[in-house]
């Protein structure tokens, strides 16, 4: 399966939030659209990515202080990208050598979506369970052999 077929699935609805705002609207999108990433734009283009993780960092280095930092000083600049071509099995190696929960999708530097360790285990669940259901319904048809005499 491919990265394509995912996003296919999920929908192109992306949640994006420029650098130069801080923590606290971030945080506000994130809890209203149950999104646990944003992607950051600037000047029309992809700098940066904001997850649940890099939150909690500046929470505890900065105590209350947390909601005026700036997104940019906190980001994960320039993150590594996947492409829609890309096997499941390659994304998710990937997503774990790198310790990665969500991976921006990009096709001719256009962001086509973020792929989300979530997204992959649903897909992966998903085509396992149709898998499962043609073997049975195969085996539920498997012709009977002709008898013969001997």
């Amino acid at each position: 399966m491919q990265i394509r077929e995912i996003l296919a699935i999920k929908g192109t609805v992306l949640f994006t939030i420029s650098p130069d705002r801080k923590l606290a609207e971030a945080v506000a999108t994130m809890t209203e659209q149950d999104v646990g990433s944003l992607v950051c734009f600037s000047g029309g283009r992809m700098v940066g990515m904001l997850t649940f993780r890099e939150v909690l960092k500046v929470v505890h280095a900065h105590g209350a202080g947390w909601l005026d930092v700036a997104i940019a000083n906190v980001m994960i600049r320039d993150p590594a990208t996947g492409s829609p071509e890309m096997e499941v099995d390659d994304l998710r190696r990937m997503m774990v050598e790198q310790h990665m929960r969500y991976l921006p999708i990009m096709e001719a530097g256009t962001l086509l979506g973020v792929i989300s360790f979530h997204d992959v285990a649903k897909a992966v669940l998903e085509e396992q369970s149709f898998e499962n259901r043609m073997l049975k319904a195969y085996i539920r048809d498997w012709p009977e052999e002709e008898k013969t005499g001997a």
